[in-house]
């Protein structure tokens, strides 16, 4: 059955500002007071650290001009700046199965039919979350193939790494296009997935240990077409692609309702200020 949601799409925000409107956004769906939330939006630089990420996977130059977040939510380290889709859905899975391996699972279903009106066929590898390219070895439809049976086979020892669970032949190794990291309370999701539209990866490897997966490779749908690709152009399909497989019907958030959240932000922020002053 199809559900009404609503989709907030922003412009370039702040990560603790998106933090905030993802809390307040949460309370409102856990109340009833709002359906299922998207939000669309970009990041200024910033690496945000999961709960598991560990010290030596940060290795950020002191010049770096990057904000740097602990935050609440699943996984390791990873990198988001301009360029890059972040989507956040906050969602009430008591409809959509109160299952998190699945809720993962559809958020990358929901990756590959985004990518593919670029004609990019994008897939999962079994083992790591996210979505990959990796034609040559990726797990296809119905079977597994290539690096999706070293991974099965494989145990490496200590932090995990692509070479360690590549096939023997020599093969290019697959490239990371998309990540996710989720947050569930109550049964209510925060945080989301990041896809890397057009923008330099770099960062990925050279700031931090991404995803702990020590020789990670990261590609964008730009470097993919081999041609510049705004946020803008991929949004639509985003939308979309939630929109078949969570089964929901999508209007934009009235603005009451978003100048509602702002101020309950603000007192929120006031209330803070008050308190630290004390």
């Amino acid at each position: 059955m199809t559900r009404g949601a609503y989709v907030m799409n922003l412009g370039p925000t702040p990560y603790r500002e998106a933090w905030e409107l993802q809390r307040a956004l949460a309370a409102a769906v856990s109340q009833g007071t709002l359906p299922d939330t998207v939000v669309l939006l970009e990041h200024p630089p910033v690496v945000t650290l999961g709960r598991r990420t560990e010290a030596s996977e940060l290795h950020i130059p002191e010049d770096a001009e990057v904000e740097i977040v602990e935050t609440d939510r699943g996984g390791k380290s990873t990198y988001h700046g301009p360029g890059q889709l972040v989507c956040y859905p906050i969602f009430d899975l008591t409809r959509h199965g109160q299952d998190v391996k699945k809720y993962c699972r559809d958020l990358e279903e929901a990756l590959i039919r985004t990518l593919a009106p670029f004609g990019l066929a994008a897939t999962r590898i079994e083992g790591l979350t996210g979505i990959w390219m990796a034609a040559s070895l990726a797990t296809p439809p119905g079977g597994r193939t290539g690096f999706a049976r070293a991974a099965a086979s494989t145990r490496p020892v200590g932090r995990t790494t692509l070479r360690a669970l590549a096939p023997a032949r020599r093969v290019a190794p697959p490239r990371k296009i998309a990540s996710i990291g989720i947050h569930i309370s109550r049964w209510i999701s925060t945080h989301g997935y990041a896809l890397n539209v057009d923008l330099d990866p770099s960062p990925f490897t050279d700031w931090i240990t991404a995803c702990g997966i020590e020789d990670a490779q990261f590609t964008t749908v730009a470097g993919e077409l081999g041609r510049s690709v705004e946020v803008d152009e991929v949004r639509p399909h985003a939308q979309t692609a939630l929109a078949e497989v969570f089964d929901l019907d999508f209007d934009e958030l009235p603005s009451s309702a978003a100048d509602h959240l702002r101020r309950q932000l603000l007192h929120d922020r006031s209330t803070q200020r008050a308190a630290v002053s004390k």
